[in-house]
């Protein structure tokens, strides 16, 4: 499953000089992860922990990749209206999680938006991009909607034909589940990426923190650095609408979907970047204030206290707004220019 590129990207500074850190990466979801640790006596060989992290994020593909048939999700997705599925415990449990965000957002954030996306040309079934007539939108619109899918003990059920999308979740779960299991092999320092979302915990050699840069894209070739945060115990997630959209008749179509209204957003949020201890939620929540946008998204991350930090289009150029609770961990002369 393809991740849609990110507006704000998320880059590592500074290894510690002439220190020992273990690194390896690999493809995953459609696109890459990397893992950079500091080893310890007891941690396993490389290639052991190489192993360890693969199991994983293999494990997860085949719960819910929608890009391939085979899995859990792909064939819930194709059974009809009225039925049910027994699924795995971890599904049950982000599902659960997004059916809160789903009633606390009133419905901005949906894991059914799978048929918009597909309609809309984003999609792992679409035929094209392009902007769907109103009878085909309608057609989609009455099976979105999370309220239409259910759990009966172990079984996934659906009153409608619903189709399921984790996307909006699955990279940070699965940041969340490969520093667990990083921290189970002895290793108290590492920094994790999957598909763009990451964690970092502890320090490297030297003693210096993980540190990331969030950027501001120029429109040009070279991005402009924007802040830089030092992580410990903390993952980053960020959407954005920069480099995955569409123009048709002179207008720009996100892959950010409303699914309140079924089409992309039309707001000026350029992207959200979110810092939380939790990965998983850092990645719901970007996708929920993408959606919500600029004024309501904001408006939301501070009355749930959420360290958000978001991007707006003004002009030609970009302006920057953060939270209180960001503000809180990364003060702002963290910023810089270079």
């Amino acid at each position: 499953m393809m991740r849609a590129c990110l507006l704000v990207m998320l880059l590592t500074l500074l290894y510690g000089c002439g220190e020992r850190i273990e690194r390896f990466s690999g493809p995953t979801m459609g696109s890459t992860y990397s893992i950079q640790y500091v080893p310890a006596a007891q941690t396993p060989d490389s290639q052991q922990v190489k192993a360890e992290v693969e199991t994983i994020l293999e494990a997860l593909d085949q719960q819910f990749s929608n890009w391939r048939g085979d899995s859990v999700v792909s064939r819930f997705n194709a059974l009809p209206a009225g039925t049910c599925q027994a699924v795995p415990e971890e599904m049950q449990q982000l599902l659960v999680y997004g059916q809160l965000l789903f009633r606390e957002s009133g419905g901005a954030f949906d894991l059914t938006v799978l048929p918009l996306m597909n309609l809309w040309g984003f999609g792992p079934q679409s035929r094209g991009r392009q902007v769907p007539d109103a009878s085909a939108l309608a057609r989609e619109r009455s099976r979105v909607g999370l309220q239409h899918v259910r759990l009966d003990g172990e079984k996934l059920c659906k009153d409608v034909a619903a189709q399921l999308d984790f996307d909006s979740m699955l990279a940070g779960y699965a940041v969340d589940r490969v520093g667990d299991r990083l921290s189970a092999l002895g290793i108290q320092a590492y920094l994790v990426e999957i598909t763009g979302e990451l964690k970092g915990v502890g320090r490297k050699p030297d003693g210096s923190p993980w540190r990331i840069a969030l950027e501001v894209p120029s429109g040009g070739r070279e991005q402009q650095v924007e802040r830089a945060i030092a992580l410990d115990g903390y993952g980053v997630a960020t959407a954005g609408d920069y480099r995955n959209y569409f123009e048709e008749g002179g207008q720009r179509y996100s892959h950010t979907f409303d699914p309140r209204v079924g089409r992309p957003v039309k707001h000026a949020l350029a992207a959200v970047s979110v810092v939380d201890p939790s990965v998983l939620r850092a990645d719901a929540l970007d996708t929920l204030l993408m959606v919500l946008g600029p004024e309501e998204g904001y408006a939301f991350a501070e009355r749930h206290d959420v360290a958000a930090y978001f991007i707006m289009h003004q002009g030609l150029g970009f302006v920057a707004r953060a939270t209180p609770r960001f503000e809180s961990l990364f003060p702002s002369q963290g910023k810089t220019g270079q």
